[in-house]
């Protein structure tokens, strides 16, 4: 109880915003999905020769997260809403792109 009457005053500002920021604010686990993925890479090669060689192993590690390659359309479809409520919300902050 004493933590949320500590943290009150952080998390009210928190509930003014759209619903769709909120669940982008707190949707860490795909963030930490591709982290896991990169750290345990890594890992199993130990070492690397040279800086080209660990950037290649990353590579390798979030290419292999999408091999098909549509997860592109699954990201935009599932941001949209959220990259809308964005924009309304921060009007002028926000630049839309050509992709």
């Amino acid at each position: 109880m004493k933590l949320w009457e500590d943290a009150w005053a952080e998390f009210v500002p928190f509930l003014n915003f759209d619903t769709e920021i909120r669940r982008v604010i707190c949707s860490t686990n795909a963030i930490e999905s591709v982290n896991a993925r990169i750290r345990r890479a890594v890992k199993a090669r130990g070492h690397f020769p040279n800086e080209q060689a660990a950037l290649k192993c990353v590579y390798m590690a979030i290419m292999s997260l999408d091999p098909t390659g549509k997860g592109r359309k699954r990201w935009i479809t599932r941001w949209k809403a959220a990259l809308n409520a964005f924009a309304i919300t921060f009007e002028g902050r926000l630049t839309p792109t050509t992709r």
